[in-house]
Parts: C-alpha cells; structure tokens; sequence
C-alpha cells in the first residue's frame, strides 16, 4: 500500500519549513537593490510560464526549466530525453505515429495517435500550441528553454492543458554572423549532422537558418529476415527573420521550416497463449518476456514517411503603457504510414494508414500594469484544424504479400473538424506589503464536427457539438524576505468533448463524449539558501478529475465490435515534488528531483462484452491503476567543470529512477458475475506493466579552440545500465498484445563548433 498520503504532506511542510529556517532574516518593504540581487552561487533563470518574463524564483507556478547549457552538457538529442529529470514527468515515443509522444504529467495523459482526439498535456512551441501529439519530440539542438509547467495550466495556455504544458523557446536570430554546427555517431550506425547559421547587420535585421539531419539503422533485429529493424532517416529545415526596426518598439520573428521523416514502425510480439493470434503464430513468437526478448522482433515490413511543414509570425509593440503581442501559427502535416500490430508472422493484423492534419491558430495579448502594484495580461485566441484519416486493414489474411490498400475494399474513412474560440485574462495585485494575489480565467468556445464512413458501406454517422467552459484560477503568494516565497493556489483545467473516431454505428458516431474536468490544490515553497549557493523548490498537490474520457470495447459495427469514448467516473491524484539544485564549489553543480503519486478511480463503470453471453454488461474498472503515473520518480545529477591549458572539460552524470507503472486500462483478473454483471476488474494486464527503470547516463565534453573557433568534443553513453523494459504496451481484446522498447544502452561521441 505505501505510505499515506498524509505522512507524504507532513514530510513535505517539514521539509518546507526547515529550508525556510536556512534563509537570512525577514526584510520589511520592497526587494533588495539591483546590487544585493545578483547570483552568487545558481544562475537566475527567467522564463515565461506567466507569458510574462519573470524570474523561476518568484513565478508561483510548479515549474522546472532546462536550457540550452544543460541540454548541451547532457548530449541531449530531443525532448524525450527529460523524461524522470523534471518531477511527475513522463516522456515515451509513440510509435504509431511520426515523432510522437505519450506525454504525462503527474499522472494526467493521453495515449492515442488519434488526431480527432487531443492531448492532456499541452505542447507549445515559439508560442504556438500543437494540437496533436505527433510532431512533438521535437530535437534539441537549436533549443534555447524548455520549461515544465505541471498542473492544469488553463487560463493562459487554454484547453487541452489539464497536466500541464512543456513551454520550449528556439534561440532567436542574433542579427551578428555566427553559428554552430556539429556532427554525432553512436551504436546501430546512427549518425547526426546539424548546424545553425546566423546573419544579420546587428541590430535591426537577423537572419537564421538551420538543418539538422539525422539517421539509424534502428536497436531491433527482424528474426524472419536477419536484419537490424526500427531504422529512421529524417531531415528538419527551416530559416527565422527577426526584424526589428532602429529607433522603434516594434519587431517581428517570421519562421518557417520543414519536417521530412521517415521511419520502419516496429511492433514486438507480447501475446501469450490467452491472444487468439497465438493460434497461428509460431509458438516462439508468444509467451515472449516483455524485457530482453522486446528486442528481437517477427513483423512484416513495414514503413512511415511523414512531411510536416510549419510557419510562425510573432509580433511585438512596446507602446509604453501597454505591450501588444501577436503570434500566429500554421502547421500542416501528411502522414503514409503501414503497420503490422499483431507483432507475429502470422499476418493477422496489418494496416495502412493516409493522413492529413491541417491547424491554424491566432492569439493576441495585451499585457502591462495599472499602478505599481497591479499587472495583467488579457487576450484572445482563436484555432481552426481539419483531420482526414483513410485506414485499410489486412485482416487475417495470412498472406503479407498483398498490400492492404488491394486487400481491404472498404476501407474506413474519418474526417474531423475543430473550431476554438477563447478569451482569457491573468492578474496579480499586491495588495499588501509581501503578499500578492493572482486570479484569472479563461472562457472557451469548441465546436466539433467528425464523419465516420467507410467506402462501399458509405456513412456510418456524424457527429456535430459544441462544448464550453470556463476555467479559472486563483491563487496567493506571500514573500517574507527576499529568498523565500510561499504560495498556494486552486485552479481548473479542461480538456474538451468530442466524438469517437472508432466508431462504427450511427448511435455511437452521433453520440458525443463531454468534457473532462481536473481542479487543482496546490500549495508550494521556492528557496534561495547560502547567498543561493542552492534552490530548493517544493510543492504538494491534490487533483481532483472528473468526467473521465477512456476508450471502451462494445458490441456493433460491420467487425462486430467497436472502441468508443465515454465519460466515466473519477479520479483523484495525491502528489509530492520537489527539485534542487546547488552550487557547493566553483565548477560543480549538483542537482535533484523527486516525484510521489497516489492516485484512484472511482466508479469507473463501463458496458464491456460479456464473456459468457456476448452481451454488454457492466465492468468495474475502480481498482485499476491510473495509466502513466509511477508511484515514485526521481533524479540525480552532477556535472563538475574543470579549466585546462586548452580550455576546459565538463563531466555530467545522472541517474532517473522510474518506479513501475501500466500504459493501459486494460482487464487483469476479473470477478464477480460474468454473465449478468457487474464484473469486477482486478487490475491491469501485467503486460502492460512496465518495471522499475534505473537510466544511467553521462557524459564527458572537452572544449577547445580550433581554428580560432570553440570547438568541442564530446563522448556520451545514454542507459548504460542497459535497461530493457516496454516503451508502450497494448492488448487488443483478447486478439494480440504487442509492445515498443524503449533505446538499449548506447554509446558515441559528438564534434562539433561553433564561431
């Protein structure tokens, strides 16, 4: 069972009050001078959590930002590589779909490629919110932040945030000739090239242009054709114009770049002797751990091309009282994709897959204060996507060598359609001396549309609604002296309605799914100990969710079942974070996190097919385990610098510790009345269970100038423990189960310059 969520808080407040008991004695009045304000020992990072450029310290938001300097020093390759560095946060890659993720936060997430659908966890990049998951690991080379913000995030970010938003700000043009460039090789003849090259007269127009390129033959092995498996090649382009007239307020970022990818999805075979695919698969293909033997896999070949070009324009205007900010986003991305997801050679379940997805968005803010003790940031925003989804299906076919597309003459077609409205304001008053107020709300508008037909049997149903909430929140912060800050807050977050894109009967295509609500209590301490030689952030956390949306398995349709999204029951999820970061000595950083879930259904009820009869009964999911949301998670982290006669070397090493936690509800053991109900769920399939996970990685990087130019060079090893566990799991039905892996221990090295 764990220790009580009650004995976790009393460990917390002790924690909080014995680091404020370390800070210098309580000042009256307003801060310290500039002077008396300047970093010492950790850096001061600023960040815009509050679409504001406020310091970490004193946002009383739960956040955790990574910049450049650190993504650098960890040889970091995309945004996967945050996951268990930042408290209650999960990053996995979704192989089903290009470069997308399964992103968790505190326990809140969304695990679907489904573009009709939308994530719990908002992505926002260079401002422009993404509206689906695919596309968002996204590399970090070119980064210049990335900020974690956990817990429903609402108010400024909008729908779509109920746990939370990973804010990542790109290196502006620095209008100055200059550039970076490097290239990479590691195990499985994986290779990366990159490079970013400024121009600009120096201060009114910059120009920056980047490509970045990188390939693998992949860490599977096929057993039926001997090769390696899971390859990738993948290319991103793209250039910013940064403006900004002399002797004017104004500037203006206009970027534009391109996604070319292309992949071989990979699917390892799970099934056991309980999946009806172990019937005519080869006996050595199931019964399969879900650790090492992940790594050997049986699939027909299979493929994924993916082009995702994208355009940004934001604009800004310092008109003195206020500041008026424009961002308007376009992205658009194709997807031909095949699959074989029973995992086996058996060919029991094959799929092509052909889609477009097509989103605009435009937001506008006002931000600026009216006295000195009150700011705000008002505004409007507005989101229009479209979504069209052609799938064939090979099923049992037996037979590989028919392409799906000549096998499946009635192919299912899926067309949808968003349309989001919103306004929103964010205010802070100090309304007395070391006290502030921080209140606001957002109010949105969604309308729905989504078709669900199939070739030859023409529309199955269609779906139209329009759904509206307002989220707000409120929260208090209290300063007693310059290094600490106390805060505690409530807020709503939202994630809106909408209609199943698996349906397969008019009553279940026009029948909409409502929103889900999550309202959040937190309350939280930042410290700033021994003239911020160390930071100490803390904060503990009771999420209320409501209205749950999960997929279900009911009776209808031309298959004779289909997967539907309903709202059932409720959840409740109890957390602990905290992170530190210090600076003993000169050269030397350490840093740690650590992340506590306890988390419930209840009355999770849901009609299922009956096992006896055939008929839908009810089944009682309440003891199962949220999905994506460990027990524990934490992190370590060193990196120590060391001057040398040619430059300097810099160490970094860090551990994550991930404790075990399942990638689907799903039916474990069952009880109770198989015939007439209510089935009691007992748990999750152990399958999709992935184990406690240790990820070791380090890196040593040697600067030194070359040319005239820094220059450096870096040898890397990411999980070098050489962990194996599941990177997504899931069992379909009783038909197969099949799962991803997650990267095997890896070694290589890095050059690279920059002038």
């Amino acid at each position: 069972m764990g220790v009580p969520m009650n004995r976790y808080f009393t460990i917390a407040l002790l924690a909080t009050t014995a680091a404020a008991g370390f800070n210098a004695p309580a000042f009256a009045g307003q801060a310290a001078p500039a002077a008396e304000n300047e970093v010492v020992g950790v850096e001061e990072i600023i960040v815009e959590a509050r679409r504001r450029n406020e310091s970490l310290q004193e946002t009383p938001v739960a956040i955790t930002a990574v910049n450049a300097a650190m993504l650098e020093s960890k040889a970091s390759m995309n945004i996967g590589d945050l996951q268990g560095a930042a408290p209650n946060l999960l990053i996995t890659q979704q192989n089903s779909g290009a470069q997308a993720a399964n992103l968790s936060i505190r326990g809140l997430t969304y695990a679907d490629i489904e573009k009709s659908q939308e994530p719990t966890v908002g992505v926002v990049i260079d401002g422009v919110f993404v509206g689906t998951n695919t596309g968002q690991l996204l590399d970090t080379f070119d980064i210049g932040q990335i900020e974690v913000l956990r817990g429903p995030q609402g108010t400024l970010f909008g729908r779509n945030t109920i746990g939370g938003v990973i804010n990542i700000r790109r290196t502006r043009p620095t209008m100055e000739f200059g550039g970076k460039a490097e290239i990479s090789y590691s195990k499985w003849n994986t290779w990366q090239a990159r490079g970013v090259l400024n121009v600009g007269n120096g201060e009114s127009i910059g120009l920056k242009t980047w490509y970045f390129h990188n390939e693998s033959d992949g860490y599977y092995r096929n057993a039926i054709s001997g090769k390696r498996a899971g390859g990738s090649n993948n290319d991103n382009f793209g250039a910013a114009l940064l403006l900004k007239p002399v002797d004017s307020n104004f500037d203006a970022l206009l970027t534009v770049e391109k996604l070319d990818q292309q992949f071989q999805p990979v699917n390892s075979s799970i099934s056991n002797s309980t999946d009806l695919i172990c019937a005519f698969a080869p006996a050595s293909q199931c019964n399969r751990n879900t650790t090492s033997d992940l790594y050997t896999v049986f699939v027909s070949p299979a493929t994924s091309t993916y082009k995702a070009p994208a355009a940004t324009l934001e604009m800004n205007y310092d008109a003195g009282a206020v500041k008026i900010t424009s961002i308007t986003g376009w992205r658009k991305g194709k997807e031909f994709q095949t699959q074989d997801f029973d995992g086996t050679s058996a060919d029991f379940y094959y799929v092509l897959r052909r889609q477009n997805y097509r989103q605009w968005s435009q937001e506008l803010r006002f931000a600026g204060d009216l006295g000195e003790n009150f700011d705000y940031v008002v505004g409007g925003f507005y989101f229009n996507s479209r979504y069209n989804l052609t799938q064939f299906s090979r099923v049992g076919a037996f037979n590989d060598t028919i392409s799906p597309d000549v096998f499946d003459a009635n192919p299912q077609n899926v067309i949808g359609k968003t349309e989001s409205y919103a306004a929103f304001g964010d205010f802070n008053w100090a309304f007395a001396d070391q006290w502030r107020l921080s209140f606001g709300g957002r109010w949105t508008r969604d309308q729905k549309e989504l078709t669900n037909s199939f070739a030859q049997t023409g529309v199955i149903g269609t779906g139209d609604g329009t759904f509206k909430k307002f989220t707000p929140k409120v929260g208090v912060d209290f300063r007693p002296n310059r290094d600490t800050m106390l805060y505690a807050s409530w807020s709503r977050g939202y994630r809106s309605g909408g209609f199943s894109p698996r349906a397969a009967t008019a009553a279940t295509a026009g029948t909409p799914y409502q929103p889900e609500t999550v309202d959040s209590y937190e309350i939280g301490g930042k410290f700033d100990l021994f003239d911020r030689k160390l930071t100490f952030n803390a904060a503990g956390f009771v999420s209320k969710y409501k209205d749950l949306q999960q997929n279900t398995t009911i009776p209808g349709g031309p298959t004779g079942n289909q997967t539907i999204t309903s709202n059932v029951g409720s959840a409740t999820i109890k957390g602990i974070e905290a992170d530190l970061t210090a600076r003993p000595t000169d050269g030397l950083r350490l840093t740690a996190t650590v992340g506590i879930l306890d988390s419930k259904f209840k009355n999770f009820v849901v009609g299922n097919v009956s096992p006896v009869t055939g008929l839908p009964i009810p089944f009682d999911y309440s003891g199962n385990n949220l999905i994506y949301a460990p027990k524990f998670s934490g992190s370590l982290g060193a990196e120590y610098t060391v001057p040398t006669s040619f430059g300097k070397v810099v160490g970094n090493v860090g551990l994550r510790h991930i404790s075990p936690y399942d990638q689907q509800i799903s039916l474990g053991g069952t009880t109770g009345n198989l015939t007439t109900g209510p089935v009691i769920v007992t748990g999750n399939d152990p399958r999709v269970r992935v184990k406690t996970q240790n990820l070791l990685d380090a890196a040593l990087t040697a600067n030194f100038s070359l040319a005239g130019k820094d220059a450096y060079l870096t040898v890397f090893g990411r999980n070098i423990l050489d962990q194996k566990r599941t990177n997504a799991a899931f069992t379909v039905a009783g038909l197969f189960t099949f799962a991803s892996a997650i990267e095997p221990a890896n070694y290589g090295a890095t050059l690279g310059v920059k002038f």
